[in-house]
């Protein structure tokens, strides 16, 4: 009995052969609901202290890195973005945020009902810190405010 060469067999199953594609769906909706989520939550992440801003024509920053906010508000308190801290704890509570880098960028919010020399106070004890880089901020006036 002689033996010939070995045939496949027409009734082996095939071996599972895994798919090379990657399947993107899933990621593209993660992205999606992520892209809301962001959305939604981006306009909430402003300070929050209400404060009246005086108006000017001045050209807008467009610097990308945030800068720490200090507020008065009309009752003369004040405000690291929306807490409120004393005037003799200013310079130590910034200190702590900033990690000491007097490079970081202050901007100074002050209500046009409060004196400016109140304002001028708490620039004058960031500035006094060693704090470089202050700034007052004020809103940019409508068309239909122009005097």
């Amino acid at each position: 009995m002689a033996m010939g060469p070995l045939k496949p067999s027409s009734g082996r199953k095939r071996r599972y052969q895994p798919v090379h594609e990657i399947n993107v769906t899933p990621f593209v909706d993660v992205m999606l609901v992520l892209l809301i989520v962001f959305m939604v939550t981006a306009p909430l992440l402003t300070v929050g202290v209400p404060v009246d801003l005086p108006k000017t024509a001045a050209a807008q920053l467009t610097d990308q890195v945030e800068p720490v906010v200090v507020s008065v508000n009309a009752d003369g308190l004040v405000f690291i973005q929306e807490t409120e801290v004393p005037r003799d704890g200013l310079v130590a509570r910034l200190e702590a945020i900033t990690a000491a880098n007097n490079d970081t960028r202050i901007f100074v919010r002050g209500d046009q009902a409060i004196a400016y020399g109140e304002v001028m106070a708490v620039m004058g004890l960031i500035s006094a810190a060693g704090f470089s880089k202050v700034a007052l901020l004020a809103e940019i006036p409508q068309p239909e405010d122009k005097r």
